[in-house]
């Protein structure tokens, strides 16, 4: 039987998220949330794709005319067809895939693979409200599917299976709004280098990861970023977390005077950075509801007053009604809905000139 193949570079794929895509023919997948969605008239999709696992067991989720599933697959390095869905009544669908984890794992994508009497449509217009978020695993929406452990710590040994960044607050704040969305959000990292929990032991923080779509130093290097592709609206930066924690080495003390200043700096370096690419946009710092000293809100009170006293504009820190109460494991679904809603509720109040370019 014939077959079809639908190359990543074909115009009618339409591509979501801070995403590689260097070689037209060959995008990398990087941040959690990522997407790539076809629309189509046919019976049966599948997804032509090189996987690279570091850790977890391998899911992807799956979006078939709005129904959400996810597939998994063990095939690892080397280019192998997945298949999505098959059997569908032979009329218009969507079928969007999208990376439910964070840097457990990252793929080359090449294309779909179809009947031979499938046709490929016009992807949808894109929004025109773009939000841009860099956070930690809450914003990737890590364990947040292990419902039977609300309010309470992580179960063990998930392997990633109850990660789904499509449900973080960031995620669905940006479905809430009708904005597009880049997901910045790696699980377990911190402001600094050599603080947090990603990469362990060399850990990577957001002042190496923030202007990357690529950061694996130990097996493709790093990638700039060209922030050019993307001039979000409203930028969400949600990272302090993690930072209490140092893997070698005593744990930082942000009540220590000259640690509080030294990372109120580096902070403020990574937000006048974004600023000098976003001019106009909106910045919304935050904490999550998963619990942390509240030392670290009041730090970034400072940093906000700090950075207006140097005449920096549509700067504000967002704090959730539970914020740092909720829960000693990550969000689940129905805290990211309760944060998403929260967040959004403020985002709308600002009014909708935010969205103007």
């Amino acid at each position: 039987m014939s077959r079809k193949f639908i190359p990543a570079a074909d115009p009618s794929i339409r591509y979501m998220g801070r995403i590689d895509r260097t070689i037209p023919d060959a995008p990398r997948i990087v941040y959690a949330g990522s997407m790539i969605t076809l629309r189509f008239t046919g019976t049966e999709l599948a997804a032509v794709i090189c996987n690279h696992r570091f850790y977890n067991k391998m899911e992807l989720g799956l979006l078939v005319d709005g129904r959400e599933s996810k597939v998994a697959f063990e095939t690892d390095r080397e280019r192998f067809t997945l298949p999505l869905v098959s059997g569908l009544e032979d009329k218009e669908h969507e079928v969007t895939l999208f990376k439910r984890q964070d840097a457990t794992h990252y793929f080359d994508f090449f294309g779909f693979e179809t009947s031979a009497e499938t046709e490929a449509l016009p992807p949808r217009p894109v929004s025109d409200r773009r939000i841009e978020c860099y956070g930690d695993s809450v914003s990737a929406g890590a364990v947040c599917e292990a419902v039977e452990n609300v309010g309470a710590p992580d179960p063990d040994n998930t392997e990633g299976v109850y990660d789904n960044a499509y449900h973080s607050y960031s995620m669905i704040t940006a479905r809430n709004l009708g904005a597009e969305i880049n997901n910045i959000a790696q699980g377990g990292i911190a402001v600094f280098d050599k603080t947090g929990y990603y990469h362990s032991p060399d850990t990577i923080g957001m002042e190496t990861a923030y202007n990357k779509v690529i950061y694996f130093p130990e097996e493709c290097g790093y990638t700039g970023w060209d922030f050019q592709k993307y001039v979000p609206h409203v930028v969400i930066f949600a990272v302090g977390q993690n930072d209490q924690h140092r893997e070698q080495g005593d744990d930082p003390d942000i009540n220590d005077p000259d640690y509080r200043r030294r990372w109120k700096e580096r902070y403020k370096d990574i937000i006048r950075d974004l600023r000098s690419h976003y001019p106009k946009a909106r910045f919304i710092l935050l904490l999550t509801v998963l619990m942390h000293d509240p030392t670290w809100d009041r730090a970034l009170d400072e940093i906000v007053g700090e950075l207006c006293a140097e005449g920096f504009e549509g700067l504000s820190h967002f704090t959730f009604t539970r914020c740092g109460k909720a829960t000693p494991g990550h969000p689940r679904l129905p805290e990211q809905y309760e944060m998403a809603s929260e967040l959004t509720a403020y985002i709308s109040r600002m009014g909708n000139e935010i969205w103007e370019d």
